[in-house]
């Protein structure tokens, strides 16, 4: 993936401008491009019929006017779902976007870091699905694929070896997720941590390691600051308005 700013840390809105904008939807990714971000995080999880849906949550409940979880429906039903009205009547109407949908609306404007919800240990198709994308549309300078499942890497990696992958970890998951025990065999080309695990002693030993460290999600300005002075290459952040000002 293209840095454009190798000399401060890279700004990405966390599912889109969440703060001021309905998560993972159009207008969120929109949002981000009118407030300077240097690029996106969203997620991607399948439909019951297989289409790569942007939407975070397992469920429906909570962003959308649905219920239930998202693998329970087609894709014809969840395009018929509100996205919108649950964070403000002005997005009411909001549709659930597909990833080709997501990627159409960002153009070349952003750079993208596309998480996979994946969460099976074996093979269900999402990683040879996003590397087809990726591939297809010609997307390795602008995208890095990350996720908390390290088979899924591991797949995608075999899938197509040129697209950069992050593997994902927190220190509240299970103990095989939270830490980077298996990323000699993920063989992800960086560290996306919880930015709470990370200190000098975490950036000398990626550095020496060869990994960059992007950082999620980041919203309060004492935290911003420390993980800028610590010099990690990506803040993901709900925020990046704010996260910007501190850099200017």
């Amino acid at each position: 993936m293209k840095n454009p700013h190798p000399e401060r840390p890279l700004v990405f809105a966390h599912r889109g401008a969440k703060a001021v904008a309905p998560e993972n939807t159009i207008p969120a990714f929109l949002k981000a491009i009118e407030m300077g971000a240097d690029g996106v995080e969203l997620d991607v999880q399948f439909s019951a019929d297989g289409a790569l849906v942007v939407i975070h949550n397992m469920t429906l409940d909570e962003t959308t006017n649905g219920h239930g979880r998202v693998t329970a429906h087609t894709l014809e039903e969840l395009k018929e779902l509100d996205a919108g009205s649950w964070f403000s009547p002005e997005f009411g109407g909001t549709r659930l976007c597909t990833l080709e949908e997501a990627l159409d609306a960002i153009g070349d404007r952003l750079l993208i870091n596309i998480e996979m919800k994946s969460f099976s240990m074996g093979d269900d198709g999402m990683a040879e699905q996003v590397a087809e994308i990726v591939q297809r549309r010609d997307l390795y300078d602008q995208v890095i694929v990350s996720s908390f499942n390290p088979f899924a890497l591991r797949r995608l990696k075999k899938a197509d070896p040129r697209i950069e992958t992050g593997l994902l970890y927190a220190p509240d998951l299970p103990i095989y997720l939270s830490r980077a025990w298996l990323r000699p065999w993920a063989r992800p080309d960086a560290l996306h941590p919880e930015y709470v695990m990370v200190d000098e002693a975490y950036m000398r030993w990626a550095q020496k390691k060869g990994y960059p460290v992007n950082v999620w999600t980041v919203n309060e300005p004492e935290d911003m600051r420390r993980m800028i002075d610590l010099g990690v290459n990506i803040i993901i952040t709900d925020y990046p308005d704010r996260l910007l000002d501190l850099l200017t």
